[in-house]
């Protein structure tokens, strides 16, 4: 019942695209405001696929949730009534498991090692893994780093943690690392938080600059911890049910295209933390640059209980040893 509302959109859509001359147009849905720097690679992405196809090819973009959660478009992805999507590698973990190893915290040393590693070997690895689910990645995009921001108390060490709530995306890992540091990680919708933070269900949460900006978060939450914990990238996903009817020159189109976005994108991205950091500063929200290595040990129990689990631990080395 719950897609009961997308699906007839969708075949609403379907319709009228019926009428269309371009027999290759994919939609691709995700849940992401049109000024985010990630839609805007999702733009460039857009452009590259018609300038490669010559116009054989379009790129049709529903973005803001339009067609449901991310979770929600990658079961749509699944059987079939949408081709693509962008979504947390967070979310590719339901899905994968291999992508748990994306939300270890302190894994990657800076983001010149993270982007070594998603475009190296393993990222190839991580973005085929979910094949067996009707799901392909194409490309991972730069999501920065999450840090802590809060309401009432500045994080200046994990001791300062304890007894405060800190929202979570529904994802284990996170929940982990927060309980880890000594704070009560508290799962909840991206859409209800700043709700939740105005009324103090929550004492705070983690997120990037464009995230905490985007969100109109820092009107409520006055310090801005940069701890930089975890770098969790995004996934740019195909269905393999579409994937597999596509010719190899079709295939190849897509796979330049998103290639060639990401380098966009992360100038993208770039530019909206710098952006969304002097917002901040003019706001009067404090940023605390802390002493990282303090949290990365408090969080490390999250990763010896992660390499226990069948595969991760060579997953982790491999990534550790580049």
């Amino acid at each position: 019942m719950k897609y009961f509302v997308p699906l007839v959109f969708i075949l609403a859509i379907c319709t009228n695209c019926s009428k269309d001359s371009h027999k290759n147009t994919l939609f691709l849905a995700h849940s992401l405001p049109v000024t985010h720097p990630v839609h805007k690679g999702i733009l460039d992405f857009q452009k590259k696929v018609a300038e490669k196809s010559g116009g054989a090819m379009l790129v049709k973009i529903f973005p803001d949730g339009q067609l449901g959660t991310e979770r929600e478009v990658l079961e749509l992805l699944q059987i079939g009534s949408v081709a693509m999507t962008k979504v947390s590698a967070a979310v590719m973990a339901n899905f994968a498991p291999e992508y748990e190893v994306l939300g270890v915290p302190y894994l990657f040393r800076d983001k010149g090692h993270l982007f070594q590693v998603l475009e190296g070997e393993v990222g190839r690895q991580l973005l085929l893994s979910s094949s067996d689910y009707w799901l392909r990645g194409l490309c991972f995009y730069d999501a920065g780093s999450r840090s802590f921001y809060t309401k009432d108390k500045p994080i200046r060490r994990p001791e300062d943690l304890r007894g405060l709530k800190i929202r979570v995306m529904n994802h284990q890992m996170s929940v982990d690392m927060v309980n880890a540091m000594g704070g009560s990680a508290t799962p909840m919708a991206f859409g209800e938080l700043y709700t939740a933070l105005q009324q103090g269900v929550v004492d705070g949460a983690e997120n990037n600059p464009p995230s905490l900006v985007s969100s109109n978060h820092y009107e409520v939450c006055k310090y801005y911890t940069l701890d930089e914990h975890s770098a969790i990238p995004d996934v740019l996903v195909i269905g393999t049910k579409f994937w597999d009817k596509l010719s190899d020159k079709e295939q190849q189109w897509l796979a330049e295209a998103a290639a060639e976005s990401v380098i966009a994108q992360k100038r993208y991205w770039e530019e909206s933390v710098k952006e969304c950091m002097e917002i901040l500063n003019a706001a009067d929200v404090e940023v605390i640059r802390p002493e990282k290595s303090l949290f990365a040990n408090a969080s490390r129990p999250v990763l010896e209980a992660f390499i226990q689990k069948p595969g991760m631990k060579v997953l982790v080395e491999a990534i550790q040893q580049q």
